[in-house]
Parts: C-alpha cells; structure tokens; sequence
C-alpha cells in the first residue's frame, strides 16, 4: 500500500464517519480510499464546492458528535485557515491533512516538497493550541492518524498532518499493522452522562484547559457555541479578565498537555555519532539508509515524527554532544532548521535542501554528506 491507503485506514480505525474535501493533488487518493469503503464503515464522504464549505462540513460534523477529516494540499488549507481558526475558537475537534506539493500557487502539482511546515506552526489568526504530525512511513500514517484523532477529542483542538507526495503515492509491502497499537479512546460525554447533567458550560474553565465535551441533543440545556469571545456558558463578552482566562484555557493549557504526549523522535547511532541528521515526514527513508551505509562514518540520524508541539527538550539532550548537526529538507529556506534554532537554540552546522519537485534519492545525499564527515 501508499501512504494515503494507510492514513485512510487510519482514519477509519479511529472512527471517522464524516469525511469532507475538495479534491487537490495529492491529498484526493484519501476521499477516493475513504469514498471506497465508506458503504462498508458508515462514512459519509462529501466532495464538497471548495475548501473553505468543506472545513466549515467538518467542523459541524464534529460539532453534532462525529470524527470527522478533510484533506486537502497547501493551496487548500490555506482558503481553510479562517475555518482553522474557528475550530480553535469553538474548541471543536477535527483533523485536517496537508498533502503538501511545491508552491506558491499552482507550483508543481503532481511533484513533491516539505514547505509547509512552518505555514502549518502559524496557521491561523490568534493564538490557539494545535498538534503537528509528520508521518515519515507508510505504518505512521497509520498509526499517528489514529492518535491524531484521539487528541483533537481530547484536547478538543485542530490537529494536522503533514503528507506530501512522495509519501502519499509510494508503494511498499507492509506487515499487517497491529490495531493493539492504533487503540481507540473517545473523550465525548455519554448519551447516558448527558442526560444527568444541568447547568452546561461548554466552555468550563478548569485546570487543563479541557471542558466537558457533550453531544448536543443530548443535553438537557440550552446549549450555546460562539465564533465571538464567550464566557464559560458560550455567551458573547468584551470581559477583559474572561478574555484572558479563555486565552489560557485555549493556548497554555492545552499545549502543557500536549507537550506531555510528543511522539518521540526516532534514534539511530546518535551517541558517539560525528555527525547527526535531523528530518521530518517523508525524508525518513533516505536518512535511515544513508546513515546505514554510512555507519562506519560515525554518521546517526534524527526523525520528527511530529513536529509540534515541537520535542525541544528531548532534542536538546539528543544534540547536546554532538558535533555536526545537519537538516535534510526538501525545501529552500531550511524550516526544520528554522524550527529547531527557535526552540533549542540549536543551530545547525548545515542544511541538506531539495526543493526542485523531488525527492532525495541515497546517492545525493550520501555525497553530500561525505562533505561533512
């Protein structure tokens, strides 16, 4: 299978039933796998006019109680970041891939690059919560899908992944993945928990940032959601003081959680190493073989699976002896880089770029590494 084959089932293990996009290359091969099993699932799959009407779908899907997805490529969510922001505002979980091809504009269509990242870290107006995942392999596609999906309900944020091309259509023979490591958690309110509750706050200031999540229907109360700043009970205010409690509620609170749960980078020969390469997303493969030919170089490598909430502690520990640190991007201004210098306060010796439509291939960068070594 490819990589949107895997992120599709993905989404179908963690129990997306809504399913909205307009079709942008790369991002269509996943309304096309979902719209294929969605008889068999119970999904409903909704091509819908453009961007901006399918992320609004999605948010109100999510917002009546479904999982719900839309995919799309850089050029898409960008008409989507209004919706984006709405989503961070109304606390609604939904999940939004990026299948990311070069820019700006049109670009290449059917070729590949990683220059989304830091469009995807700032994406949106305000300051909101969010979660990053760079699925690298056609099994973390599958797997972090899932746990992108029980963190946007838990957490009740936006989540992202980033796919690009080269990830989404290449084929690979892969072990039966082991759905006791894709597991399911759902943090909705009961039909039953519904029922009993009175006087209802959607937007209940507590110590985590997360209020009680129910469906609405099943709730006894008038139940209120606002585009607006609101109080706990979702009515409109200019309040100062509440303003900033909600800011809290929505930012700091709910990133300390998230930073709690960072999928951890991937390793390999980076103690002792003389060299050591930091990617994300689809790079994975390349890195992981160049470091492999180049062991006896003393050369390891670094994988981000998940590039926000960023792992800056565990990457300054990871780099703190280390000599040389060098990105691998498929872009032109070094973003991981730009990243990583932001947050550690790491700078990279040097940064490997691609960004001419495709991607790395081992010789390439093996030369360009031996310049380092």
């Amino acid at each position: 299978m490819n990589g949107h084959d895997a992120l599709a089932l993905g989404a179908i293990r963690a129990g997306c039933k809504f399913y909205s996009a307009y079709p942008m290359s790369p991002s269509t091969s996943i309304m096309e796998n979902l719209a294929s099993l969605g008889r068999d699932f119970g999904i409903v799959v909704e091509q819908a006019e453009d961007e901006i009407a399918a992320i609004n779908m999605v948010i109100g899907a999510s917002y009546t109680g479904v999982r719900s997805m839309a995919a799309t490529a850089g050029g898409g969510f960008a008409l989507m970041v209004e919706g984006f922001s709405l989503a961070g505002m109304l606390e609604t979980p939904i999940v939004i891939v990026d299948a990311q091809r070069p820019a700006p504009a049109t670009g290449f269509p059917t070729r590949t690059e990683q220059a989304d990242l830091e469009f995807l870290i700032h994406a949106g107006h305000g300051e909101f919560a969010r979660a990053i995942f760079a699925p690298g392999t056609i099994e973390q596609a599958f797997y972090l899908t899932v746990k992108a999906f029980n963190l946007a309900e838990k957490y009740q944020i936006p989540v992202l992944i980033m796919t690009d091309q080269y990830l989404a259509d290449s084929y690979r023979n892969v072990e039966k993945f082991d759905l006791g490591q894709a597991m399911v958690k759902r943090y909705r309110l009961s039909k039953e928990e519904s029922t009993k509750i009175t006087n209802y706050k959607r937007y209940q200031l507590t110590d985590t940032g997360v209020s009680p999540l129910a469906v609405p229907s099943w709730i006894n109360d008038v139940v209120y959601a606002d585009s607006d700043e609101h109080t706990e009970e979702g009515h409109i205010t200019e309040d100062g003081e509440i303003r900033k409690q909600m800011v809290a509620k929505r930012l700091f609170k709910k990133m300390a959680g998230l930073s709690a749960e960072i999928e951890k980078p991937e390793v390999f020969n980076v103690a002792g190493a003389e060299v050591v390469m930091i990617g994300f997303g689809s790079t994975y493969g390349v890195i992981k073989e160049a470091a492999e030919a180049l062991v006896q170089k003393r050369i390891g490598f670094i994988h981000l699976s998940q590039v926000w909430p960023f792992p800056g502690k565990a990457m300054e520990v990871l780099l703190k002896d280390v000599k040389k640190v060098v990105t691998v991007e498929n872009n032109a201004s070094a973003q991981l880089a730009n990243v990583l210098r932001r947050e550690t306060g790491i700078k990279v010796t040097r940064s490997i770029l691609k960004y001419d439509g495709r991607p790395f291939d081992l010789d390439e960068l093996i030369t360009a590494l031996q310049k380092e070594s």
